[in-house]
């Protein structure tokens, strides 16, 4: 315990011994039902971590299990636009029903509470993780075999909020190729460890662009440094995705859950064998 500790664990980041981690975690809705939690982390911003996060979530809805989205970015809501909802959440007196996709995926997000998804949310950081946790409490998960929860970036109070409030599985850190990025993206991957989350993975955004012409991949940022960060941190699901065109209309159009060759696929079934033991 440190000598100027307040006794206030829910503000602070020590891994002292005093702590009790099951104390701080907070029940889901009485009606929810949730097996797993996955958070899909970023030490910045614009490195494609919702994205990946739809990617995710769209690929284990294919593989036939019950998916959920919480999106916990506040003020950069973007997981209801790759999925093509436009509808706002519903309430009874029981809890707040969250959106359910055409492929049947449930979300939760800021955008589908608000008049117009164009509002900005002005809010303070304490505002910001306690919506984050009422979508935790407050809304009814229905039958969810697999929650994936898109973190906004850096290390700040949601992030923190959540490793601490919310039994996360494990985390899946998302980065690009460039050496500026892979610096801070140790930070992400330096709290999930302090905080004794266990690191399921590294998905490398924006990697390689493939010519058509020829094939070959070209690194456009860079050579690739994930491979040494997971020999680094001992993570052994790796997934390297590319620039893509395709992709980047897909979740403008909001129809990320139709692509035909969802580049997470095969990463996904290597990061479910981790939590299924």
């Amino acid at each position: 315990m440190a000598d100027n500790c307040s006794h206030d664990c829910s503000s602070c980041k020590q891994n002292c011994s005093s702590r009790d981690k099951k104390s701080l975690l907070k029940k889901p809705h009485q009606m929810s039902d949730i097996k797993k939690v996955i958070a899909v982390v970023s030490g910045k911003g614009g490195v494609g971590k919702s994205m990946t996060c739809a990617l995710l979530a769209a690929a284990a809805q294919d593989k036939g299990q019950v998916t959920a989205v919480m999106d916990a970015d506040i003020t950069g809501p973007s997981i209801p636009k790759m999925f093509g909802v436009r509808e706002r959440a519903s309430g009874s007196e029981n809890g707040i029903i969250p959106v359910v996709t055409e492929g049947g995926v449930q979300i939760m997000s800021m955008n589908v509470l608000l008049e117009n998804e164009a509002e900005p949310v002005v809010w303070r950081g304490s505002l910001i993780s306690g919506t984050v946790l009422q979508f935790w409490t407050d809304v009814i998960w229905t039958g969810v075999d697999i929650m994936f929860i898109d973190m906004p970036p850096g290390t700040g109070d949601v992030p923190l909020t959540v490793f601490q409030s919310i039994p996360i599985d494990g985390v899946i850190v998302v980065t690009t190729p460039q050496d500026l990025v892979g610096m801070i993206v140790q930070k992400a991957l330096n709290m999930a460890q302090m905080m004794n989350v266990p690191i399921l993975g590294l998905v490398e955004n924006m990697s390689y662009i493939k010519c058509p012409d020829c094939g070959r991949k070209i690194s456009v940022f860079g050579e690739s440094g994930v491979d040494a960060l997971a020999l680094e941190h001992g993570i052994s699901a790796v997934a390297k995705m590319p620039i893509d065109a395709n992709l980047t209309k897909a979740a403008d159009c909001g129809n990320i859950e139709n692509l035909n060759d969802n580049p997470l696929s095969d990463f996904l079934d290597k990061v479910m064998a981790q939590i299924k033991k």
